[in-house]
């Protein structure tokens, strides 16, 4: 389902020690949410799992999605980059006609369905205008 990169992986057990949680209690819980400038937005928490989360784990860290956002999520991968003028979770979602420029959200692909918008005008490089 979902492909976690060892510098993601990394980083988030650096989020879970620097926070106290033990990575077998609480893992990245993974959702999306309607909003954002796309339409539908990435949302990230640390929490425990829900019994009826799908689980990922990968070098002894867990991310955890629901049920409702599987749909969205499937096939994502997840890395982690360190840069100077961005940094942080990145997701690459094959599920995406567009996405933001910020990356933060993005419009959901629909089985033989046209993206929402004009290709020639609107390409997900401009965030929230």
């Amino acid at each position: 389902m979902i492909t976690i990169t060892d510098a993601a992986a990394t980083e988030l057990r650096n989020m879970l020690d620097s926070r106290g949680v033990s990575p077998e209690d609480e893992g990245l819980r993974l959702f999306v949410e309607k909003g954002g400038c796309a339409g539908m937005s990435y949302a990230m928490k640390v929490s425990p799992p829900e019994a009826t989360d799908t689980v990922v784990e990968k070098n002894g860290v867990k991310v955890f999605v629901d049920k409702e956002s599987e749909e969205y999520l499937a096939g994502i991968n997840l890395d982690y980059v360190d840069a100077l003028n961005d940094s942080g979770f990145k997701i690459e979602n094959p599920n995406a006609a567009r996405s933001c420029g910020c990356g933060t959200s993005f419009e959901p692909t629909h089985a033989e369905a046209e993206p929402e918008y004009d290709p020639e005008t609107m390409d997900g490089s401009v965030c929230g205008n």
